[in-house]
């Protein structure tokens, strides 16, 4: 099985990044294969282009998808699992990451296959796909609030949606003090691997 992280944060001194090593670990000790996709490493470019919008917003499938979006949808074509991971900012995922979703996402692709000419390949349905998201506040002030809904709606029912056969939100809250969530947080990425085999095996 393969699996393909999207990893979203500008900083490798965060808790974010440190997730994202405790994650590669685990994986690495379960012998399940994975790639990663650091968009801030990468630089991916966040905003579409008039041309991408030209092909996107008026179904113009004439006009090429640009190669860095062609290499992301290898990668998902390739994957079995994918685990989004990011901080919570703003109750969503930062800037770039919804970026990414902007242009990956293409027509035909990911969407309005109905519009599409036949030759365009469509999305494959991915088994599992983890929402996987630090935050600040803890989880049952999210829940309280609202916020928590608010990022299943958004990222689980709409971004990852019918593309997922089984997909989740994970939140790791609670991290303005991190001494009392580390352990329990260690303790969800370490089991994150079960979840991965349960769903792709």
């Amino acid at each position: 099985m393969n699996v393909l992280i999207i990893y979203c944060h500008p900083s490798k001194k965060s808790y974010t990044h440190q997730i994202l090593q405790q994650l590669k670990k685990v994986l690495k000790n379960e012998s399940i294969k994975f790639e990663i996709s650091d968009l801030y490493e990468m630089n991916f470019q966040t905003e579409m282009t008039e041309q991408e919008y030209m092909r996107e917003g008026l179904l113009n499938l004439d006009l090429p998808i640009p190669e860095d979006v062609q290499k992301e949808q290898e990668k998902i074509e390739n994957a079995d699992c994918i685990i989004f991971l990011y901080p919570v900012w703003w109750s969503d995922c930062p800037a770039k990451l919804k970026g990414w979703f902007d242009r990956v996402y293409t027509v035909g692709y990911a969407y309005g296959y109905d519009k599409a000419e036949k030759e365009n390949k469509k999305m494959k349905t991915v088994k599992y796909g983890i929402s996987l998201c630090t935050a600040g506040h803890p989880n049952m002030f999210l829940d309280e609030i609202g916020i928590a809904e608010s990022m299943r709606n958004i990222m689980i029912d709409d971004r990852l949606g019918q593309r997922f056969s089984n997909k989740e939100l994970i939140i790791l809250g609670g991290t303005l003090d991190r001494k009392k969530v580390e352990k329990d947080h260690s303790k969800i990425v370490k089991n994150i691997p079960k979840r991965i085999k349960k769903y792709c095996a």
